[in-house]
């Protein structure tokens, strides 16, 4: 149904629906809250490999990443060697973290990009976004290729490439996803969880303002209308025309 022929009520019958919606939304809450706590109850494994970043420092360790805090979330943003600029999706998605980062650094909890590309390949694209959230790079690394998101040519000629948990769909060698790490007091490391695709729709905030709106996300594909945020014509709707390079 389209905006233009929705059905228009009285106050009265509108509260009578809403009222009934509101049953829906506390029952989903409810179901999220079960969701999050299932997925905090899952097992772990621990972290033995001594993966390698390079960031404005030089090379860092992975216990490196989590700076003073027991909480790591690792985006890792689509990036990959010989790009000028990032995914738009990603970039969509990172468009949210410093203000995220301003809550969630006084709360054990640090929150970095990890690409593919060497450091200095991407810092000219940072800036030029203006993102002060650290953004590290696992080139020469297997960090990318063990959690699931740079897939190498020989697995996607052959067929055995996978991405979120199933057999990998298309040719794409980079992709987004999010993986969270946990340090106990003795040094350890675990990885807790990660999350792909669709997954991910949980950190884009300005998807949760959509949701909320008469139109909604108004996309025929995920993202579709997203552009850099540099780059949106300076029209009264905003609207892109280049599609994002995520998935669904």
């Amino acid at each position: 149904m389209s905006t233009t022929d929705h059905p228009v009520v009285s106050r009265e019958q509108w509260l009578l629906a809403r009222k009934q919606h509101l049953i829906h939304e506390k029952a989903f809450t409810r179901q999220r809250d079960q969701l999050s706590a299932e997925r905090r109850a899952l097992p772990w494994v621990k972290i033995d490999k001594p993966y390698r970043f390079q960031g404005p420092d030089g090379a860092l360790s992975l216990a490196q990443l989590f700076g003073e805090r027991s909480q790591l979330l690792v985006y890792h943003f689509m990036f990959g060697a010989g790009w000028e600029e990032g995914c738009k999706g990603c970039s969509f998605l990172a468009d949210h973290f410093d203000g995220a980062n301003l809550h969630l650094a006084h709360h054990d909890v640090t929150l970095v990009a990890v690409s593919h590309a060497p450091y200095a390949q991407f810092q000219s694209f940072r800036r030029r976004m203006g993102w002060r959230f650290d953004w590290y790079s696992s080139a020469g690394d297997d960090f990318n290729q063990d959690f699931g998101v740079s897939l190498s040519a020989q697995q996607l000629a052959a067929g055995t490439a996978t991405y979120n948990y199933e057999q990998a769909s298309g040719d794409e060698a980079e992709l987004p996803g999010l993986s969270l790490f946990y340090r106990n007091d003795q040094g350890e490391i675990f990885h807790t969880y990660s999350t792909y695709a669709r997954g991910l729709d949980l950190l884009v905030g300005a998807y949760n303002f959509l949701d909320l709106t008469p139109k909604g996300r108004n996309e025929e594909q995920i993202m579709d209308w997203v552009r850099l945020h540099d780059r949106y014509e300076q029209t009264p709707e905003g609207k892109g025309s280049h599609p994002c390079c995520g998935d669904a």
